[in-house]
């Protein structure tokens, strides 16, 4: 993304071209964090970061990730198992049958990584109170907003005049301008 982005400078006009690949591979990127299809690590995070709350077994992990992440996650048990025992050979969790369940905890080991990683992969504002610490409410809804922002522009390329696309563009602009701004106030 960065070589799409530098073209134009900090100040310059980009390019519409070097534009719409910047917003496809932006729109490309916030989905894979914030879609329905997670990668390994992240549900390696949201495992670690559930079992620091209370010990669960695999299905209450299912069950949690997707009402966390609001319904748009639900990692199926091809993936949650594989990872549980990926982290017990790790030595991070211990397994305990009960009632022909297996629940599992984590170990010391276990709490240092979930406590050095932090972050938690579902962001939905509705979870901010049972974010790891640092993790405010209102981060879901920037993911969620450049995708939308991506997808107007990707039709505007697709369907607008060679007008609308100057106009897009100029508006696109303002919008880099005015978020760096935002960060310059802090």
């Amino acid at each position: 993304m960065s070589s799409s982005f530098s073209a134009g400078g900090f100040g310059g006009r980009m390019d519409p071209e070097a534009m719409w690949q910047a917003f496809e591979q932006l729109r490309s990127t916030i989905e894979k964090k914030v879609g329905t299809r997670m990668g390994r690590g992240d549900v390696r995070a949201a495992v670690l970061a559930l079992l620091a709350e209370k010990p669960m077994h695999g299905y209450q992990i299912i069950r949690e990730i997707e009402e966390r992440s609001g319904g748009s996650w639900k990692p199926s048990a091809g993936s949650v198992y594989p990872t549980l025992q990926l982290l017990s050979d790790e030595g991070l969790i211990t397994a305990e049958e009960s009632n022909g369940r297996k629940t599992y905890a984590l170990t010391e080991a276990g709490r240092e990584v979930a406590a050095a990683e932090g972050a938690v992969p579902w962001l939905g504002d509705e979870t901010a109170d049972r974010r790891a610490p640092g993790m405010g409410a209102g981060h879901g809804a920037l993911p969620k907003a450049g995708i939308e922002l991506a997808q107007a522009a990707a039709q505007v390329h697709r369907t607008g005049t060679p007008e609308q696309i100057a106009e897009a563009a100029t508006v696109l602009e303002e919008a880099r301008r005015r978020l760096y701004a935002i960060l310059a106030q802090g």
